[in-house]
């Protein structure tokens, strides 16, 4: 069945491959590690369409792990911005400047999962695609496609031991780049989690949820918890044109970015009692932003004209200058209401 399993998923691949920036084609030369490392930081928990421009951006801005590592992490992290879970920008510097101290990227597997921010999964994916090593890779898409083809019916995530042995039986000692590739793009294209498009699959025969007639309901999820939601005030303080930003503390959520001065999202009704200059204060509308742990409702409290500067460390950002200061979602979210209503 192994073989078998290969040689359908090979044969589908070399036609069907997705062709992303980062790959190389199908059964051709293997792709730099350094792109390979950089799109799989960049994908994790994020999609494809998301990744693509900032990948672009960043391959054109630094061509080389040594050009990452030798960014200023406030340059790295600007340019992170709009894309999520910072610590991966973070650790995303650290390894560049490991892995340029050590001449390269180590090929394998066991070195790879030393580096700084390398889990299993990420480990997996620079050995197989990027050295030719045989590693069992697991995303979200392979986890669905092994769950369907073996009919596991364990829960999620009790079932990852039983997915992972599974995956290792199929994965073959030729080609594991091209191997854990076919499989991401056969769960990102045919056996999706919202459709199963059984008879275009190449594996349609082999698979124990077809045959049961409900492949969709594979995998078996937990319910999921309800997110707790919080709240907090965000300050938007303007004087001559120009916005106070502060750089928030490198550990915790959104550490080391650019930001609007707020709480600490702290549920203060209007702000006022934290508010960083004393003054007039105007209530300037809400944002909601969702993270992977809570729900966050931060109002806005705006101050058109403060002086002195406030307290603490930050720097006055020109306001016409906005979409430069490299701000995370949630406050870029907040700038783009304040800026709408005041137009």
């Amino acid at each position: 069945m192994t073989a078998t399993i290969s040689s359908r998923l090979f044969d589908w691949y070399n036609d069907h491959a997705r062709d992303l920036p980062w790959r190389a084609p199908p059964g051709g030369s293997r792709p730099d590690p350094y792109r390979v490392w950089l799109s799989e930081v960049m994908l994790q928990q994020t999609t494809v369409a998301a990744v693509a421009p900032y990948f672009a951006k960043f391959t054109d801005v630094w061509p080389t792990v040594e050009a990452l590592a030798a960014a200023p992490e406030e340059d790295v992290m600007a340019a992170w911005a709009g894309l999520g879970y910072y610590s991966r920008a973070r650790n995303l510097v650290k390894c560049a400047r490991t892995v340029a101290e050590m001449g390269g990227f180590p090929q394998a597997e066991a070195e790879l999962k030393k580096l700084p921010g390398l889990g299993d999964y990420t480990a997996a994916a620079v050995a197989a695609i990027a050295f030719g090593e045989r590693a069992v890779v697991v995303d979200a898409n392979v986890e669905r496609v092994v769950a369907r083809l073996f009919a596991i019916e364990e829960p999620l995530p009790a079932a990852r031991k039983a997915i992972r042995s599974r995956a290792d039986e199929i994965t073959p000692d030729n080609r594991a780049g091209d191997f854990a590739q076919a499989m991401m793009d056969l769960g990102a294209t045919i056996c999706t989690a919202r459709d199963a498009r059984c008879l275009l699959c190449p594996l349609h025969t082999e698979c124990e949820a077809r045959k049961s007639g409900d492949p969709l309901r594979l995998p078996v999820k937990a319910p999921k918890k309800a997110k707790p939601s919080r709240t907090g005030t965000a300050f938007w303080i303007e004087r001559d044109g120009k916005v106070w930003l502060v750089t928030r503390e490198g550990k915790g959520m959104l550490g080391g970015m650019r930001a609007l001065p707020d709480d600490g999202w702290s549920a203060r009704a209007d702000g006022s009692e934290d508010a960083p200059v004393p003054g007039a204060w105007k209530a300037a509308g809400v944002v909601r932003h969702s993270f992977t742990h809570f729900d966050l409702e931060l109002g806005i409290a705006q101050h058109a004209d403060a002086d002195p500067s406030p307290a603490g460390e930050g720097e006055w950002w020109p306001i016409d200058k906005m979409d430069e200061a490299g701000l995370p979602t949630l406050f870029a979210k907040a700038a783009r209401l304040v800026l709408a209503n005041r137009d």
